[in-house]
């Protein structure tokens, strides 16, 4: 299958979910989310669309959300933070439950949700949505208070600011540095998009700096495309040094603002820190996230694992090889809530086909994509064979000026979706 045709056929994927012969059902049902990105929103909609009589509750403390893709070009300057921002005023119009309280604590035998202020809410079936946290302290001198000197911006708000402002306080000829994980984390092209639009802005506002990423592993998705527009683009703003070339971060120091890896300690004026991630902390709290700190799932039906009624969507899964992505949790809001709606009326979620796509920016006006299909037959999340790929290499500029507006539609679309 040619990367045209899987493009058209995944773009679908945005409106083809709700159109898969559901209709509403009739229930008191109540069903909680937890979490209200691209993953819990659009679950909380679906649910409510599909199950109108039944009380849908969404938990998030925040009152608006504030969205990763894109931000990347938040940090380099190219795109107010203002624009990643979004209300959840469409969905209290729909008729959904906005609680702005923090879901400290799962019950699963009570089937409740205890939140902040001390209300347990009950949950004929609950979803959790947590996205990511860090793991503080699993690189040695990177905790809380060390990510308010060596940001990691990996989720978007106040840390994409503060990278922003770091990078715009840079002195000219001045080292900037990013570390990178080994996987899995959030947005596994993530960095190098990132690597991409920072060396951009070297390159036109601070000409004699240079961005030094410091990878903990050997290749990266999307490889080939991010090493040809670096060659094209920054060959003297940008320098990858991958694991086996001494890339491994073993530790950082914030007050001497130094990086170390096995042979070497290197000091800069900007240390953007990606570290290891996990699941958010609801899903410990809940006991559906295993050792690995991931949580694992039905692939048909997202139910844990591990806890009856809970189930879990978006970044915090274990559903490989499906990456940790915004589109991926949207598919996945989806397909949950039709599966809870299946086994309130007592019917069998059926395996389908599931998808991804990523955009990245390698310039602010030029974009590369990959994209993905996936099974969840046979009790497990797989490639389908012969389907994704990435996008052409040696494009004319052309082709990467569509890709980037292609992204912005994209963009726009999933938000829409999970926002209104």
């Amino acid at each position: 299958m040619s990367w045209q045709i899987d493009r058209r056929a995944l773009l679908s994927t945005l409106g083809l979910v709700p159109l898969m012969g559901l209709t509403p059902v009739r229930t008191q049902a109540q069903v909680v989310i937890v979490g209200g990105g691209f993953g819990g929103a659009t679950a909380a909609r679906q649910l409510k669309r599909l199950m109108p009589e039944a009380e849908i509750i969404l938990v998030k403390p925040n009152r608006t959300y504030t969205a990763c893709p894109f931000s990347n070009l938040v940090v380099t300057g190219s795109r107010d933070i203002t624009a990643q921002t979004f209300s959840y005023d469409a969905l209290d119009k729909e008729g959904i439950m906005l609680v702005h309280e923090r879901a400290v604590d799962v019950n699963p035998n009570a089937q409740t949700v205890m939140l902040s202020d001390g209300v347990a809410i009950p949950y004929d079936r609950l979803i959790l949505s947590p996205g990511v946290d860090m793991r503080w302290g699993a690189l040695e001198g990177y905790d809380q208070a060390a990510a308010e000197r060596l940001p990691h911006a990996w989720k978007a708000g106040s840390q994409t600011a503060l990278l922003r402002d770091q990078l715009s306080a840079l002195e000219d000829g001045e080292l900037v540095v990013m570390t990178v994980p080994p996987p899995p984390y959030r947005c596994p092209p993530g960095p190098y998009e990132r690597a991409s639009l920072i060396a951009h802005y070297l390159k036109t506002q601070k000409p004699r700096s240079k961005l030094l990423i410091l990878d903990g592993k050997d290749s990266f998705s999307k490889m080939p495309l991010f090493q040809e527009a670096w060659a094209e683009h920054y060959p003297d703003h940008l320098e990858w040094r991958s694991a086996s070339n001494d890339g491994r971060v073993s530790r950082v120091d914030a007050p001497a603002m130094t990086v170390s890896t096995d042979f070497e300690s290197i000091q800069a004026a900007v240390i953007n820190v990606i570290p290891p991630q996990k699941a958010g902390a609801i899903a410990d709290a809940a006991g559906v996230s295993d050792a690995t700190g991931w949580c694992p799932i039905d692939p048909l039906t997202f139910e844990s694992r591990l806890q009856p009624n809970i189930h879990v969507i978006g970044d915090a899964t274990i559903a490989a090889p499906m990456p940790k992505s915004a589109f991926s949790a949207n598919l996945q809001g989806k397909l949950c809530a039709m599966a809870i709606v299946q086994m309130l009326a007592d019917q069998k979620p059926e395996p389908t086909v599931l998808a991804n796509t990523c955009y990245s920016y390698t310039t602010p006006e030029e974009a590369v994509s990959i994209v993905g299909m996936y099974s969840n037959r046979d009790d497990q999340f797989s490639n389908v064979e012969g389907a994704g790929g990435l996008s052409p290499l040696a494009a004319p500029v052309s082709v990467r000026h569509a890709e980037a507006q292609q992204a912005e539609s994209w963009f726009k679309a999933i938000t829409a979706e999970a926002f209104g």
